[in-house]
């Protein structure tokens, strides 16, 4: 099973909202998810984004491929640098 961490676009029209979630490759972009992971509301000023750092980590570190789009969001909060970390210790052992 091949895990993706993506957006599943929530909201009404011409208002975007979308859940970070972690889902099988082979689900709608809407459909089915194994868990939410955070929020992303591009509509505010700036954008406002909320992630559960310890499952997006516990995700990544299971194997789970970012989006291009998440991958972007997970850096500029900080946690792709701390997966990166993690991932160097535990090589570093």
């Amino acid at each position: 099973m091949a895990v993706k961490l993506r957006l599943k676009r929530m909201g009404s029209k011409q208002r975007p909202f979308y859940r970070i979630v972690a889902a099988d490759s082979r689900f709608p972009r809407d459909g089915r998810f194994l868990e939410v992971v955070g929020t992303y509301n591009p509509i505010t000023t700036p954008a406002e984004v909320k992630v559960d750092e310890e499952k997006a980590i516990y995700w990544l570190t299971n194997g789970a491929q970012p989006t291009e789009t998440v991958r972007n969001i997970l850096s500029k909060e900080g946690i792709m640098k701390k997966y990166a970390e993690s991932k160097n210790q535990k090589v570093g052992k």
